[in-house]
């Protein structure tokens, strides 16, 4: 059976920071109004009915008790609904339930949470989610009501683990130190394990603490050589969040020694710094190790030595020949210069005899002037004026400096005219011609 119900609606100012009526912009038409019957139904409109039909307040406030009891039921229903079954839930151990909450830092906030396999990879809703499942089981109310009085200490260490894991800030700091999670590396010794099954999920654990997302993949040996060498850059420049706060040592609640409080905060401060670098070098000497080990690498290092040896080849080839074509050609240039020192040796010896035979020439020139008696006639004494009037002449055909050919020549003509009679005549005019 339905019934009209006046619903009275008032519609809420607009906010101040609402444009006024001309400055809004019409971005489209508004579709015609049109006239809908509805018929409201549930249990809200059942009280609102129940409410404007009935003028007894005990019935009304009857109604409202059964209702906020239908909601109640609801609500557990859909936490009983939220609760898993036993055979999904991690084995909760005795070790575990008798956790102590104020020891929370050494707890295995995971595990006391159920997440013990997923760890780091959990999401929020998983942590939500196992959360109420844990609360559900271990509240304190529904062990009271099993007879086990004051017994809230694992359900403290569901509460601190819920706050750790929600948390983003607190949550990185226990991840950069959860003990449940290797830190160690290959050892470069490692030569006979498979290289990828051996460093990718190493490489994979690691880039969980990269303030760089997403990070590059260590590939195949397919891999190209520009994404190779992309992947090492990228961890030779690691950016990583690792924090070491988790481990500072606690400062305890009132200790008014505010030395004391200074002096150990100090402490974890340089002890976080040695931390960090440790585990700097410690991922330095990951990047080492499979850079070592990967064959690629290896192969591309190959590469560039073939390439490098190929350009140092070439330039000691065209030093060689440089130094051939150096050598060749001082080679060529001492032989020139010994073949031009010998010519000018022979030349020289050359000057040096036609010197000599010059100067042999002229001392038989000489000897025929005196073996002529200086031209005067034959039987005559020459006077001293007469041997200088000669001897001037001849010193005349020497001081001209005629060469060897043409001193043999003037002797020779001397010679037949003397002969002949008229050597003086001759010689004068040789003495003419200089």
């Amino acid at each position: 059976m339905y019934a009209d119900v006046p619903f009275e609606i008032t519609l809420s100012a607009a906010p101040a920071s609402a444009p006024a009526a001309g400055e809004t912009k019409i971005h489209g038409s508004v579709s015609p109004a049109k006239q809908q019957a509805i018929s409201p139904v549930g249990v809200y409109v059942q009280h609102y009915r129940r409410r404007l039909e009935s003028t007894d307040a005990q019935d009304q406030n009857d109604h409202l008790k059964a209702h906020s009891d239908h909601v109640a039921a609801e609500t557990a229903k859909a936490m009983q609904n939220l609760s898993v079954g036993d055979e999904e839930d991690e084995e909760e151990s005795e070790e575990l339930l008798l956790s102590d909450p104020k020891q929370w830092k050494d707890q295995d906030h995971y595990e006391v949470l159920g997440l013990s396999k997923l760890r780091y990879r959990a999401t929020l809703d998983d942590i939500i989610k196992n959360q109420r499942k844990k609360v559900l089981r271990h509240h304190p109310d529904k062990k009271a009501a099993q007879g086990y009085i004051n017994d809230d200490g694992f359900f403290k260490c569901i509460q601190k683990a819920f706050e750790i894991l929600t948390d983003p800030v607190k949550r990185k700091q226990y991840d950069s130190v959860d003990p449940k999670i290797s830190t160690a590396i290959p050892s470069s010794k490692d030569k006979g394990a498979d290289f990828y099954e051996t460093y990718r999920p190493v490489f994979e654990r690691e880039a969980r603490f990269s303030n760089i997302q997403p990070v590059p993949e260590l590939g195949d040996e397919n891999s190209s050589r520009a994404d190779v060498e992309t992947f090492y850059a990228f961890w030779y420049e690691f950016d990583s969040w690792r924090s070491f706060e988790y481990e500072d040592k606690d400062v305890a609640d009132g200790n008014g020694n505010r030395d004391e409080k200074r002096y150990i905060e100090g402490k974890n401060k340089k002890e976080r710094a040695n931390k960090k670098k440790a585990d700097t070098q410690r991922v330095s000497t990951l990047v080492e190790n499979a850079m070592k080990a990967d064959q690629r690498m290896v192969k591309f290092k190959e590469e560039d030595k073939v390439k490098r040896n190929a350009k140092r080849n070439a330039r000691e080839e065209e030093s060689r020949k440089a130094a051939e074509d150096k050598k060749a050609a001082e080679e060529a240039a001492s032989m020139a210069a010994a073949e031009t020192a010998e010519k000018e040796e022979e030349l020289k010896k050359q000057r040096q005899q036609a010197h000599k035979l010059l100067k042999k020439e002229q001392r038989t020139l000489k000897g025929l002037f005196k073996t002529a008696n200086y031209f005067v006639p034959e039987g005559t004494t020459p006077s001293a004026a007469e041997i200088t009037a000669a001897t001037d002449k001849l010193d005349k055909i020497i001081a001209a400096k005629p060469d060897l050919e043409k001193t043999i020549e003037i002797r020779t003509e001397i010679e037949k005219a003397h002969a002949a009679g008229n050597g003086l005549a001759v010689v004068d005019e040789i003495v003419a011609k200089l």
